[in-house]
C-alpha cells in the first residue's frame, strides 16, 4: 500500500512556525512523530504532499491508488480500519472535514468528484501549536502501548527508586538510569535506545526520553513531557515537548511549551506559563496574523527550528519565536519574535543567512551530520517568505 500524508493548508498555517521547516506529519506528539505512528499502524513507509520548497527533503512517492491521509490526524484502530476499507476514488470525511482519499495524491483538486464516505467515530488531530503539549499525555499512553507490547524492558538498576507500577518503566536497549526517582502513578515512563537519566533526577510520568538523549544531574520532570532524540535537558520541565536535536542543558524552567529542532536554551532561560491575572493566554497565530485566544490558562513558549536564547533569557507567557532567531539580553522580549531576528527586549535586527549557516554547520557537525544544500535551501525559502 502506498501511503501519502498530506498537508491541509489552513492547518499548516495554524501550526507555524513549527511547520515552516517540516510537513505537519513530522510534528512530535507522544513518543513518536505523527508519521512514525502511521508507519507502525499501517506497517509501511509513508511519503508527503507538502510545500514545494520542502519536497526535496520530504519527497512525494505517488501511485494511482495511493491512500492519502490528512497529516494532522492521529491513528487509532477505528480510523485505520475505515481507511483500509476505503475504495478507489472514495474520500473519507468527518462532517465537512476531509480525512483521506484513495487515489493519486495529485488529484487533490478533484476530490469533490470522489464518492463521499462518512466517518462517524471520534477523530484525534493536531490543529494548533498548543495541542502538542495539551494532548501529549494521551499520546504518550497510546505510543507506550504500541512500542512496548510483547517486548521486554532492559532491567532497571536497583539504585533507581520507583513510585507506582515498576512495569510502567520501559528501557530500550542501551538505556541507562541510576540513582533517580521515577514516579509512574500518573503514567508510564519510556527511556529510548542509548538514552540516560542521570543521578538525582526526579521524573513524574507520563514521560518519554528519545534515543541518545540525556537528563542531566538533578533534572526535575513533570509529565506529560516528551524529549525527542539527541537532546540534553536539565533544570525543571513541565508538560512540554522538545522535538529533538535541541538542548536545555542547564537550570531554568520550561513549562507548557514546544521547542522544535536545533534549538538551544541558554543557562537559566525561563518562561512564564501563567499570567499574573490567571486569565486565558493569547498567542500569535500566523494564519490570522494576530494574537488569538488559546482558551488555556497555562501556555508557555513555542519555538521554531534553529532558534536560541542567551543566558538568563526571560520569555513571557504565550511567547512565539519563529525560525532561526537569536534572543538575548535583559527584560522580557516581545511575545511574538519573527523568524531570523537577532536581539531582545531593546530591539531586533535581521539574522543574516550566512551567519546562520556558519552556526548551523557547526551544530550539525557536533552531531555527526552534514548541514547540506537542501537544508540551506529550506531556510532560505523560509527567510524569503518572512524577511
Amino acid at each position: 500500500m502506498n501511503v501519502v500524508l498530506f498537508d491541509e493548508e489552513l492547518n499548516r498555517k495554524n501550526l507555524l512556525p513549527l511547520t515552516f521547516t517540516r510537513p505537519v506529519a513530522l510534528l512530535r506528539l507522544g513518543i513518536l512523530t505523527i508519521k512514525e505512528k502511521w508507519e507502525l499502524h499501517l506497517n509501511t513507509a509513508v511519503s508527503y504532499l507538502t510545500q514545494e520548497y520542502l519536497s526535496k527533503k520530504f519527497p512525494l512517492f505517488d501511485a494511482p491508488s495511493s491512500l492519502c491521509v490528512n497529516g494532522k490526524l492521529l491513528p487509532n484502530e477505528k480510523l485505520v480500519a475505515a481507511l483500509k476499507n476505503l475504495g478507489e476514488r472514495q474520500a473519507l470525511y468527518k462532517g465537512a472535514e476531509l480525512l483521506a482519499w484513495r487515489g493519486s495524491a495529485k488529484e487533490v483538486t478533484k476530490i469533490s468528484s470522489y464518492q463521499k464516505v462518512d466517518f462517524q467515530e471520534e477523530v484525534h488531530k493536531v490543529e494548533y501549536v498548543w495541542d502538542l503539549f495539551q494532548k501529549n499525555g494521551q499520546a504518550i499512553l497510546a505510543d507506550f502501548d504500541l512500542l512496548t507490547r510483547n517486548k521486554r524492558s532492559v532491567t532497571l538498576s536497583d539504585s533507581v527508586t520507583v513510585i507506582g507500577d515498576r512495569a510502567l518503566v520501559f528501557l530500550e536497549e542501551g538505556a541507562k538510569a541510576e540513582a533517580c526517582i521515577l514516579n509512574t502513578s500518573s503514567g508510564p515512563i519510556y527511556i529510548g535506545k542509548d538514552a540516560e537519566i542521570m543521578e538525582g533526577s526526579i521524573v513524574r510520568g507520563p514521560f518519554a526520553l528519545g534515543e541518545h538523549s540525556a537528563l542531566k544531574l538533578g533534572t526535575k520532570i513533570y509529565g506529560p513531557t516528551t524529549i525527542g532524540p539527541h537532546c540534553k535537558v536539565g533544570g525543571e520541565v513541565n508538560n512540554s515537548v522538545i522535538f529533538g536535536y535541541s538542548n536545555k542543558a542547564h537550570d531554568g524552567f520550561l513549562g507548557n511549551s514546544v521547542v522544535a529542532e536545533w534549538c538551544n536554551l541558554g543557562a537559566d532561560t525561563n518562561n512564564s506559563n501563567l499570567k499574573n491575572n490567571y486569565g486565558n493566554v493569547k498567542i500569535y497565530n500566523y494564519a490570522q496574523n494576530k494574537l488569538i485566544n488559546t482558551g488555556l490558562q497555562f501556555c508557555g513558549l513555542i519555538m521554531g527550528d534553529h532558534s536560541k536564547s542567551g543566558i538568563n533569557t526571560m520569555f513571557n507567557t504565550g511567547t512565539v519565536v519563529g525560525v532561526a532567531s537569536n534572543i538575548y539580553g535583559g527584560g522580557f522580549p516581545a511575545t511574538h519574535i519573527p523568524g531570523f531576528s537577532w536581539g531582545g527586549s531593546e530591539g531586533f535586527e535581521t539574522y543574516k543567512l550566512e551567519k546562520l549557516f556558519e552556526t548551523a554547520e557547526k551544530v550539525f557537525e557536533r552531531r555527526g551530520l552534514i548541514f547540506d544544500q537542501i537544508e540551506k535551501d529550506i531556510l532560505k525559502s523560509v527567510f524569503d517568505r518572512i524577511v
